[in-house]
């Protein structure tokens, strides 16, 4: 829930972004719309409000100042208890050995050799032995 800080009562324009800056008072800027940068801030009203840590400053739809609590997201704290983790037996699965397929050898087939024929080995030593 948001509680009102100070009662100002700032009538809006459309098109301008309202907001609490550093010193505690309430401006206003042009807004980026497309490729148009915003304009530069103008304050509007001098109101001072000290701001607290933890606390988001706005102003609301009356135009007055208001401030809520911020919710931050984030991982959340884990509360601290002893618990006893029971250690699980783990069973060792059986790998199954994969048969590895054979190959099979082929034999190479040797080159054939040049038969030379009988008859003319023959006839050479029929020469041979007539000379």
């Amino acid at each position: 829930m948001a509680k009102k800080v100070a009662k100002v009562g700032i009538k809006r324009e459309k098109g301008y972004l309202y907001f609490i800056d550093k010193s505690g008072d309430v401006s206003c800027a042009l807004m980026a719309r497309g490729n148009k940068k915003g304009g530069k801030p103008k304050k509007v009203a001098k109101v001072g409000v000290t701001k607290e840590k933890g606390y988001l400053y706005f102003v609301d739809k009356q135009g007055d100042v208001s401030c809520a609590k911020m919710v931050r997201g984030g991982k959340k704290k884990k509360k601290k208890v002893a618990k006893k983790v029971a250690k699980k037996k783990v069973a060792k699965k059986k790998v199954a050995k994969k048969k590895v397929a054979k190959k099979k050898v082929v034999k190479k087939k040797a080159a054939k050799k040049k038969v030379v024929k009988k008859t003319a080995k023959k006839k050479v030593a029929k020469k041979a032995k007539k000379k």
